[in-house]
């Protein structure tokens, strides 16, 4: 199958952007992307998800077809030949897509594991050293670590790489999926921003799940239980503060 000339494709895109007096901005608020998206797509660094190709056609004034091939088509109907070959790069366009989403995936899950493995070590010193009592390991290490391997592990294996078409068409600032439920008060969830909330939090809950054991070996000592526990509380609770950046930054 006949891949997309991506340069080609950016350079028809600003062409027709232009012409119907757009910014990137305004053209990424109608298809409910980010403007780095559009800037990147103009200049071929990447292409758009298949799902955008129909509503950026119509923002534009084009074609889908006319888009993958980069050009305006004269005449009214394709020959068999033309369109069976822009057939193959839309097909190609999806398989690549999918492919470069599993290899996130796997990234992060093999990511999820170091992680995990490397927290239970860490734990397993600070019990060996004695400095952990029975209390301390139940009530704050393990309850931290519990949730951010637990919510991390959600995010890293489970966790949808899109939101349904009616979060872009509706403000909706809750997420559920099954038993997990989530609430970013002040943030419209769309396709724009879920990738980037979703990132936020696995990063945020992997490096508490790793630092947070040696952290509270070497403060604990020196804290008093209240201050211990406002720790414990900061680093579970704290995954809300970079996903509703991340949020309203790409809303």
């Amino acid at each position: 199958m006949e891949a997309i000339d991506k340069e080609r494709f950016g350079a028809f895109l600003t062409q027709l952007r232009k012409e119907k007096n757009l910014t990137q901005q305004e053209l990424a608020d109608q298809l409910f992307v980010s403007n780095k998206a559009v800037s990147k797509w103009e200049r071929g660094q990447s292409l758009p998800d298949i799902s955008l190709l129909t509503p950026l056609a119509q923002s534009l004034g084009v074609t889908v077809a006319e888009l993958l091939q980069g050009e305006r088509m004269t005449e009214e109907t394709l020959n068999t030949c033309e369109a069976n070959t822009l057939v193959g790069k839309a097909l190609r366009l999806s398989e690549e897509e999918r492919t470069e989403k599993r290899k996130k995936r796997k990234l992060w899950r093999m990511a999820w594991v170091v992680c995990a493995g490397i927290a239970t070590l860490e734990t397993a010193l600070l019990i060996a050293l004695g400095q952990l009592t029975a209390t301390e390991l139940w009530d704050f290490l393990l309850l931290v670590e519990g949730l951010m391997l637990g919510f991390g592990g959600y995010f890293c294996f489970f966790a949808k790489d899109t939101l349904p078409a009616y979060y872009d068409e509706n403000k909706i600032n809750a997420y559920n999926d099954g038993v997990f439920r989530m609430n970013l008060l002040g943030v419209r969830l769309n396709n724009s921003n879920w990738p980037h909330i979703v990132n936020a939090g696995r990063r945020w809950m992997l490096a508490v799940a790793v630092l947070y054991p040696p952290v509270y070996g070497l403060l604990r000592s020196q804290l008093p239980g209240q201050a211990q526990l406002f720790l414990s509380l900061a680093a579970c609770l704290g995954f809300f503060l970079p996903m509703y950046i991340a949020g309203k930054r790409n809303e």
